[in-house]
């Protein structure tokens, strides 16, 4: 399987799996985004420097993965894919911050280092914070969730619209790379000026199938608002999944809970 059929399948198994009845997916839309706003505010807060401070943020998307029955595979797969952008944003640090800073397991690193993996776990934690949410509630109630927050409309359906059209792109991308393998001969370099062709007959097929898309939704009485089958109404256990997951994300920020638990055990076996 190519790569980008392998990257319309993960896109799909979202939709698929928020599409379940899972205790997370019972969660009214509004609580889950405003809890995982909170938890991406808390885990960019943190100092640059810090690293073992954030591993306990990690409980966060752990358990409500569980609670969504998300496969690990697909999450994984989506973190393989932020990773070439983790890389991008934090791999000069190493070289412009030289400082020694920290000796772990007899080996000396240096700012630079450890800023990087503060990047790098920062970007793992809100990525998968992202997956479980769309994985738990999909794209349509996510957007109505915005809505009803109160975002403007415009915003919420271009958001979702941005969502469809981006498997018109994928599969069109797909088709295109089909033909041109069953096309070109066995062992030969494709030039750049192929993949510029390519590049234009990709968007201008996207766009025409995304106008024809929309022809049909006019058709069939589209008016811009959106609309669930089911739609979800703020319960108790809502407000308590959000200010349990808030508290937490407090006593994170303001306790140092790794070394809090170190000292506690040395205490103990001292």
């Amino acid at each position: 399987m190519s790569r980008l059929a392998t990257t319309l399948q993960d896109l799909r198994a979202l939709d698929a799996l928020a599409a379940r009845s899972t205790p997370l997916a019972r969660r009214d839309a509004r609580a889950k985004l405003l809890v995982t706003l909170c938890f991406v505010v808390t885990v960019l807060s943190f100092d640059r420097y810090r690293v073992a401070a954030l591993l306990p943020l990690a409980l966060f998307p752990t358990v409500l993965a569980a609670q969504a029955e998300l496969p690990a595979r697909t999450l994984w797969r989506t973190l393989w894919l932020a990773c070439p952008f983790a890389l991008m944003v934090g791999i000069a640090n190493p070289l412009l911050d030289r400082a020694p800073m920290l000796v772990l397991a007899g080996v000396e690193l240096s700012a630079g280092w450890v800023s990087f993996a503060s990047i790098a776990l920062r970007i793992a934690l809100s990525v998968s914070a992202a997956v479980v949410l769309i994985g738990s509630t999909g794209m349509p109630a996510l957007c109505a969730a915005l809505a009803a927050l109160g975002l403007p409309r415009v915003f919420t359906v271009q958001l979702l619209f941005l969502h469809r059209y981006l498997f018109v792109l994928v599969g069109e991308a797909q088709r295109l790379s089909t033909a041109l393998d069953l096309r070109a001969l066995s062992g030969r370099r494709v030039g750049l000026a192929l993949h510029v062709s390519l590049l234009g007959q990709l968007l201008l097929r996207a766009f025409e199938r995304a106008r024809r898309v929309h022809q049909a939704m006019l058709a069939r009485g589209f008016d811009a608002e959106l609309r669930l089958a089911d739609p979800q109404r703020w319960q108790q256990g809502d407000s308590l999944f959000m200010a349990g997951w808030c508290a937490y994300f407090v006593v994170v920020r303001y306790v140092d809970l790794p070394q809090a638990i170190g000292s506690f055990v040395t205490g103990l076996v001292q």
